[in-house]
This record gives structure tokens, sequence and C-alpha cells, in this order.
């Protein structure tokens, strides 16, 4: 049965089913469209099947024309997870967050692999792309499959292969990214690198799922323990009165053995501040305590309270407080140039400086209204930034630093300007550097 999967994959012959159809799901979507497969893409909220059928975009860095040119090729989306019975693949592509006690919260990936359970088929390929724990593919996983009465490595191939998505980088896309592929078997292993092999100009095979697992893990707590110790390095600086971006960019002209890492208000996105608690809740298994991880934790996830200090002494050295305070934030996203506000550390300022009595606006060009969110709530539209409506504000504080902004008149307007991404390097009064 393998021979004939891998024929079908190799071939283009095989239709392909996407389950998530969000920022990982729908790019992955459109590069199997692309290249000749048929896509049955599969999401739960039908709001995004009914924009995705009428050939629009949902994502601002994906291009409806993409989205038009991949429904009138082969690309069908659906909210009914029946159709799966007619795919010879299954990608997951579902969140894979956090609870309230910081703990793995896998009901998403949980609940769609037993709505899929019952329309497996043999010679089928699953893949699991949502970042999880070592552990995950086969202990959850392949005893859902099985239990259809279908063997893992026999009947149905089970492969983990991680997600690398970088939104608004232009240098890299779904294709050009390497893929880093596990299977439960070797047979599995070969179903995943026919899976892959044609739309990803380079698939990186290791030897188990769980490899796999912890590479997507590592990948991202390298990240976050390098952006916690330039965080803490900030603060050092700051107290030194040392500029940490002039440092940041006089280190980085070592032609060897430094990397740049940059600070800011905290951490955001879908995998830096979660990923790694992930591995720490896994490690508690085997008795272990993944300090680094944890401290770096700690360090990002106070970045935000550290902001606030900085905006009440640059207030207070006006004699003002920030209870009663109008203050603009700058940038709502997670990152620079995307339209992405999960796990935004902009929402976070926004709320302690809500809670402690500030007057809260916004302006992000990538986000014209406030969306809805599970965890926080504001009834906000963007606010245009003229030189006027800058003046207007008792501070502005620069989160995110799309290059849309213009950064001269937010410069030359502001009454006070708290800048979080070392943005302007110039010393001046009205600037605090945090």
């Amino acid at each position: 049965m393998k021979s004939n999967l891998i024929d079908k994959l190799k071939s283009r012959k095989a239709v392909i089913g996407i389950v998530g159809l969000g920022y990982v799901g729908l790019p992955l979507t459109l590069r199997y469209c692309e290249i000749g497969y048929k896509v049955i893409g599969f999401d739960i909220d039908q709001n995004k099947i009914d924009i995705l059928k009428r050939g629009e975009s949902y994502i601002e860095h994906i291009p409806a024309g993409s989205i038009k040119k991949a429904v009138a090729a082969s690309f069908e989306p659906t909210a009914d997870f029946s159709r799966a019975a007619e795919v010879d693949a299954l990608i997951l592509c579902v969140p894979t967050p956090l609870n309230k006690y910081r703990e793995p919260d896998l009901s998403f990936v949980l609940d769609t692999v037993e709505s899929l359970v019952p329309y497996l088929h043999s010679d089928m390929v699953v893949s699991l792309e949502s970042t999880t724990y070592p552990g995950t593919t086969d202990e959850e996983l392949k005893p859902r499959i099985e239990a259809r009465g279908l063997t893992v490595g026999r009947d149905i191939f089970l492969v983990f292969s991680p997600e690398r998505e970088d939104p608004g980088n232009q240098k890299f896309s779904t294709q050009t990214i390497p893929k880093v592929c596990g299977g439960h078997t070797p047979d599995c292993l070969q179903a995943g690198l026919a899976l892959y092999g044609n739309v990803i100009d380079k698939v990186v095979p290791v030897s188990s799922t769980r490899a796999a697992e912890l590479t997507k893990l590592l990948e991202n707590i390298h990240r976050s323990v390098n952006i916690g110790l330039v965080n803490e390095m900030k603060i050092v600086a700051d107290k030194m009165g040392i500029d940490i971006h002039e440092v940041i960019r006089a280190a980085a002209t070592k032609p060897f053995g430094f990397v740049p890492y940059y600070p800011g208000p905290g951490i955001g996105g879908h995998c830096i501040p979660i990923d790694p608690f992930y591995l720490t809740w896994k490690a508690r298994e085997y008795g272990m305590h993944t300090r680094f991880i944890e401290l770096a934790g700690e360090i990002n996830s106070s970045m935000p309270d550290y902001v606030v200090s900085k905006v009440a002494d640059g207030l207070n050295s006006r004699k003002k407080s920030i209870n009663g305070s109008k203050i603009l934030i700058l940038g709502i996203a997670y990152k620079k140039n995307v339209d992405d506000m999960r796990e935004s550390p902009s929402v976070f300022l926004m709320e302690r400086l809500r809670d402690l009595g500030a007057s809260i606006s916004y302006s992000d060009p990538h986000i014209p209204v406030f969306p809805k969110m599970r965890q926080h709530q504001f009834s906000l539209s963007s606010v245009p930034l003229t030189a006027e409506n800058i003046a207007g504000f008792d501070c502005v504080l620069l989160a995110t630093d799309h290059d849309k902004f213009d950064y001269e008149i937010i410069r030359t307007s502001a009454q006070l300007l708290v800048d979080c991404r070392g943005k302007f390097q110039e010393t001046a009064s009205h600037i605090v550097k945090a």
C-alpha cells in the first residue's frame, strides 16, 4: 500500500487535505495548488470558508489574487470534515496554545483528530504540523488513529513535520524554508518525504516523530532564551546609561561567534511565548527542571511592566501621572509589517496602562480595527498618524516599529515619546528609551 500512496504523491495525483486555514495552513494550501495538487481545505470557521470561496483573503500578506487562482484551479475550502474520506493525505495545522496554568492545551489537535477518525482509510498519510511536546504524535494521535482499525506503519502512515512560517519575511517562503520530517516508522517517513518532496525545496528527515517535535521546540527556545538575555542586558545597560542598541550594532560587526538579537516590550506570536513551556511541562515527567527556559520566560514576560515603568517615569518628569493621561500605542501587531496580533506584547501594555487609569488609543496601518480576541477586549479603531493627532497625546509609545510609520512626524510632534524598539537613536529631552 505504501508504494501506491508514494506513487500518487510523487505524481501529484494525490488529493491533499489541509486542516486549519490560518497563517500556516493557508500558505501551505496555496503552495500545493501552485504545483498542481488538488487540495481540500478544512476549517471550523464558516466565515473563513465563505471568504475563501469568494476568492478573498483574510491574511494581509497573502494576496486575494493567490486565493482566486487556487480556487479556480483545484482548491475547495469546506467546513465539512466528512470530506476527509476523499483525501490521500491529511496535514493538521491547528493551534496548540497554553491553558491558564501555562500548560499545553492539545484540545484543538485532539478534537480535530476525533472529528477526522471516522473518515480515515487505508493508504493515507497523516502529518501533524502543530508545535507540541515530544511524544504527542505517538502517544496521542497514534492510539486514536488505530482505534479506527488501521495499523500505523502498515495501513496508514503517521508523521510529524513542524511548521516553519515567518509572516512578513520576504526572504523566505513556504517553498524555500527547509522542512523537517519524522515518521513513526521508516515507512511512515518515506510517505512523509513523498508528501512534502514536491512542494518544499529541501526536506530534512529525522529519525522519529519525537526528534522532529523536539527540533521545533529547540528552534523557538533558542530564540526565547536569546531574546530574554538581550532584554535583561537592555535593563542593565539602561541603569548604566548605555544605549543597548548601539552596543548590539557594534557587537554585530564581529563576523563570527555573535548573532544579534534585539530587545523589545516582550515577545509575541504563536511560537516564542508558548512553545518553550511545552518542553518545560514535558520535562517534569522526566524529573527535569528547565531553568534556562523558565528564566527566559520570566524575563520576557516581565518586559511590559518594565516599559510601563518607563512611561510612568517619563510622565512624572512632566508632572503628570499615567492616571488621566492620553497614551497612543504605535503598533499592536506582535512584529513589524504584519497584521498578526497573537500574544502581542502591545496588547498587554494597553491593558496595564488602561488599568492604571490611562485613556488608550492605538495606531497600526495593518490593523484598522481592534479585532475580537478571546482574552483581550478593546473597542478601538486605528488613529490616523497626523502631526495634530500625535501632539494631542500626553505620551506616544512605540511598541511595534512598522515600516509604514512616518517616524519624522512622530519624532517632531510627540510631547513624550517612549521608544521600545531603538528606532530613535538621538538623545532628546522628550524621548525615553525603553
